[in-house]
């Protein structure tokens, strides 16, 4: 397989494992979405890692692979290319990026799936599909001219140049640029520290933010009120809620 999924202190890490350069082919895409489906069930995964190892998290697609694909292969592939992605973005659990070396295309892109991006320092991150003839075709027009606003996405995608770590957090396109040996840990740290939080007020705070971002501010205030109402129904909010007033704040013990 060219991504694994391990799991510890109820963190999944989602490593894409292709050697050399983690280039995300058909067989990784689809291998990624069912990861993300997996992660998305299982109870005892309650945040999430994505990692492509010490040297690079993911250089884009695989290239060969698409020089042999016609208009009609494209057309036919370009739904599972995306939808592939949107299973990782809407894993309704934390996810953090751990970003070393390249991440570029389609890693570039993976990238913006997650909830935080961790980048060594090392890091380089680009959308260059436009040096080869085409744009981003896995989310990148979206996703990161959401993240960074228009015009800073404008002037990565129609250059194509890569974007080194302090560039790419001073423009929001990563959260936290650390020394290249630690991106992991990092990351890892952040997702087991909310691992131990409520589960369920994390994804109704992900999802009141996702999908307010993508309508009007009425609808996502009424998005928050539905969520924010429905979460007096969980032991969470009991737990928390007792804790506060017996104990102080920030002490409670979630299950």
């Amino acid at each position: 397989m060219t991504v694994h999924l391990e799991v510890s202190e109820g963190v999944g890490t989602i490593r894409l494992d292709r050697p050399p350069m983690n280039a995300l082919d058909i067989a990784t895409q689809d291998r990624l979405r069912e990861l993300a489906e997996e992660v998305t069930r299982r109870e005892d995964v309650r945040a999430v890692v994505l990692w492509g190892g010490q040297k690079v998290f993911a250089a884009g697609a695989d290239i060969k692979e698409m020089q042999a694909m016609d208009h009609a292969a494209m057309v036919a592939r370009s739904r599972g290319l995306q939808d592939s992605f949107t299973a990782v973005a809407r894993i309704p659990k934390p996810v953090v990026a751990a970003v070393s070396g390249y991440a570029l295309g389609g890693g570039c892109e993976l990238a913006l799936c997650a909830d935080i991006r961790v980048a060594g320092e090392g890091a380089k991150l680009g959308q260059p599909e436009i040096l080869l003839g085409l744009i981003p075709g896995a989310g990148g027009t979206q996703r990161l001219s959401r993240l960074v606003g228009p015009s800073k996405a404008k002037d990565l995608i129609f250059t194509g140049r890569q974007v080194k770590a302090p560039e790419a957090l001073a423009i929001g396109l990563v959260d936290r640029v650390v020394p290249d040996e630690r991106v992991y840990e990092e990351a890892f740290a952040w997702a087991a520290r909310l691992a131990q939080g409520p589960a369920i007020a994390l994804r109704a705070a992900k999802e009141s933010i996702d999908a307010g971002l993508e309508a009007d501010l009425d609808t996502g205030l009424a998005i928050e009120r539905n969520w924010f109402a429905g979460l007096f129904a969980t032991e969470d909010r009991e737990t928390g809620m007792r804790s506060f007033v017996e104990e102080g704040p920030g002490k409670a013990k979630f299950r």
